[in-house]
């Protein structure tokens, strides 16, 4: 019997900026599937429909193509097993979920969220698991029925075994043993008809033919879940192998709060794509010669998940630059290099942005220099005493710095959600706008005399003014102090829930 054509995938939520962390895990699937002579799938998992956006999408896209990982079916691509879209699979879902219900292995949950909420909340204050207590697993059929003539929302979950364990096999750490005691009674589709993550995962790998599974060690908890969910159905389930999570150099999971996660900063900030891709593989990867630099190329051909190593890989930024730094000058003519200039920052799209800011406030374009060189840095060089020339006294700006790093997480990156971000920190403060902005203009631009500051943050894009901002609160300092903590403790008490 021949054997099957390896088949792997990748499975990014819209729901932001395209993560670092979605490209080491698409790279490593992309390698697996290519050494093997298999196919590298892509699919879009956009059920959390209020989160996910087609922006968020194409983004994802761009950023994987920019990348140079591209992908045998998906999204612009299509094939045999469309639509690669979750939220346009929604019926599918249905179906199986209903299978679930009439063999058994699930139940309609009728329980409020309040009522959940509460018995969680009970659940940690008596020192247990918090977990589904099984409440609607005892209705009986009449109630049920009742309940459902009633038009009471409900959702559908998984039933779990109480007792024994589960023993997942995984490709590089072998058996993994985990008591179903552990295991929560999972939603499987949600009171809108929305499938969760787990539902529609198990039944796309089955359909799309998916023969191995590389993800993120955090599903390994998950994992149980899905085998009971093949079992159920009578599949084959795919083989299973977790890969190390990205660390931050305090070895926390790697986060947007302590590093650079988006692949748009990378780009923006000038990082080769070749390099990127070289070092992600880096985390987890080694060459059998042990040389640090390779092509994504050398990497499918010599790809074995024997040298995949479990550790801890730590995302270090200043690694990445001396290896990006190799790169330029080891693999990029002077030609390259000229072009690769203009196709990062000088390309038409680019400049169009920067025009209206500049033209009205240069003379000859010899002042273009100073005014385009905010748009044409990464980190800029900034002094604490640059940013505490203004107004503010030292806590104020630290404090002014450290609410725009909280906000920013859940504005609209643009124009004038910016504005209304920055105006309603200084009135939350209760200083003038314009001493709020001065540090500011420092921070994101280098000076306090710059083009507009609103329209500049969103041409930047939120990844690359994150990074500034926080560049300059490490420089003057986090709210640390008493009076400063209690400051910040007040403003945000006063925040409107978002």
């Amino acid at each position: 019997m021949p054997k099957p054509t390896v088949r792997t995938r990748v499975a990014p939520s819209p729901t932001g900026d395209p993560h670092v962390g979605t490209a080491y895990v698409a790279l490593f699937n992309y390698c697996f599937a290519r050494k093997q002579g298999g196919q590298f799938i892509l699919r879009i998992e956009d059920t959390d429909t209020a989160r996910s956006t087609r922006e968020s999408e194409a983004a994802i896209l761009r950023s994987l193509r920019w990348l140079g990982l591209t992908w045998d079916e998906g999204p612009e691509v299509d094939g045999p097993h469309a639509p690669y879209r979750q939220s346009e699979r929604g019926n599918l879902y249905r179906e199986y979920a209903n299978q679930l219900l009439e063999a058994g292995h699930a139940f309609r949950c009728f329980c409020t969220p309040e009522r959940l909420s509460k018995m969680r909340d009970a659940q940690r204050s008596a020192g247990q698991r918090p977990g589904y207590d099984g409440l609607c697993l005892r209705l009986s059929p009449a109630e049920v029925q009742s309940r459902l003539a009633s038009n009471e929302p409900f959702v559908i979950r998984m039933k779990v075994p109480e007792e024994g364990s589960c023993t997942v096999e995984d490709l590089l750490r072998g058996p993994i043993e985990i008591a179903w005691n552990t295991v929560d009674m999972q939603v499987l589709l949600k009171a809108d008809g929305m499938p969760t993550y787990h539902l529609a995962n198990v039944v796309d790998d089955h359909l799309m033919e998916i023969t191995h599974i590389l993800r993120g060690e955090e599903w390994i908890n998950s994992a149980p879940k899905h085998k009971l969910l093949y079992e159920y159905f009578g599949w084959p389930m795919p083989a299973l192998c977790h890969l190390p999570l990205l660390r931050n150099p305090d070895k926390s999971k790697l986060s947007k709060r302590k590093n650079p996660t988006s692949l748009l900063f990378y780009e923006r900030m000038g990082y080769l794509p070749e390099a990127l891709l070289n070092y992600l593989g880096l985390m987890a990867w080694s060459m059998p010669d042990g040389e640090e630099k390779f092509s994504l190329q050398e990497m499918v051909e010599r790809f074995e998940l024997e040298r995949v190593s479990l550790g801890g890989p730590v995302f270090d930024l200043t690694k990445l630059g001396w290896l990006n730094g190799r790169w330029i000058r080891e693999n990029v003519t002077d030609n390259q290099f000229a072009e690769r200039v203009c196709r990062w920052a000088l390309n038409e799209n680019y400049l169009m942005k920067l025009v209206p800011l500049v033209r009205s406030r240069i003379s000859v374009l010899g002042d273009l220099g100073f005014l385009a060189a905010p748009f044409l840095s990464g980190i800029i060089t900034i002094t604490p005493g640059q940013l505490m020339e203004g107004n503010l006294d030292h806590d104020a700006v630290s404090v002014a710095l450290d609410l725009a790093l909280m906000r920013m997480e859940s504005v609209e990156w643009k124009k004038l959600e910016i504005e209304n971000m920055l105006k309603g920190i200084a009135e939350a403060m209760g200083v003038k706008l314009r001493d709020l902005l001065r540090p500011f203009f420092v921070a994101i631009s280098g000076s306090p005399v710059s083009v507009p500051l609103y329209d500049a943050m969103e041409i930047l894009g939120r990844d690359l003014c994150r990074a500034r901002l926080r560049h300059a609160l490490a420089l003057v300092g986090k709210p640390d102090s008493p009076e400063k903590r209690r400051w910040l403790k007040a403003i945000r008490e006063d925040e409107p829930a978002q």
